[in-house]
């Protein structure tokens, strides 16, 4: 069995198993995981890598990783820590955000990554402004509103973004499709 490949199904079996335990970790947090027990085991065994993988049990790693992320969950003095705060779903900037993508798509003559990659750029914008108020190394770069995120909303719904509009599924939709019926 080539090494690339058990590394990618290791991965892929552990994924699987923290599923089936409700658990959501990011692939690349398994596959580091791995990676540092498969070169553990070869380096205390003094064996090569290749030979380590027949001590790999993707339902044991899923349980030590499951474990780990209760464990820290437990420990933490927030709820929901480690997982991205949600916008409220009438959020104003959210709404422009979102109101933005059907011309994204048709400026950038329907290259979706152009216009995934807009969507994620202003979403950590809003996500950096509105979790990180205080940040000292963002001085100056925030316009009249500064850090603070009340003004910046109020700022956002002076623009009077139509919001119930970009949160139906149907209007958006349309706003992305084109008079053809095909997609911009």
């Amino acid at each position: 069995m080539p090494a690339r490949w058990a590394f990618k199904e290791a991965v892929a079996q552990t994924l699987a198993e923290l599923a089936h335990r409700g658990v959501t970790l990011a692939p690349a947090t398994v596959a580091d995981t791995i990676e540092k027990q498969i070169t553990t085991v070869s380096e205390r065994l003094g064996i090569q890598v290749r030979s380590a993988w027949r001590y790999f049990d993707a339902s044991v790693t899923a349980d030590r990783l499951a474990q780990s992320v209760a464990s820290y969950e437990e420990s933490s003095s927030e709820k929901g820590v480690g997982q991205a705060p949600m916008p409220p779903i009438d959020n104003p900037e959210l709404a422009l955000v979102l109101a933005g993508v059907p011309d994204s798509l048709a400026q950038s003559g329907g290259d979706l990554y152009a216009v995934i990659m807009n969507v994620a750029v202003n979403a950590w914008m809003a996500g950096h402004i509105h979790g990180e108020d205080g940040c000292a190394g963002c001085e100056g770069s925030r316009g009249d509103v500064g850090h603070d995120w009340e003004a910046r909303m109020r700022m956002i719904s002076e623009l009077q973004p139509n919001i119930t509009k970009w949160f139906d599924r149907d209007v958006w939709t349309a706003g992305c499709v084109g008079e053809t019926g095909e997609r911009l």
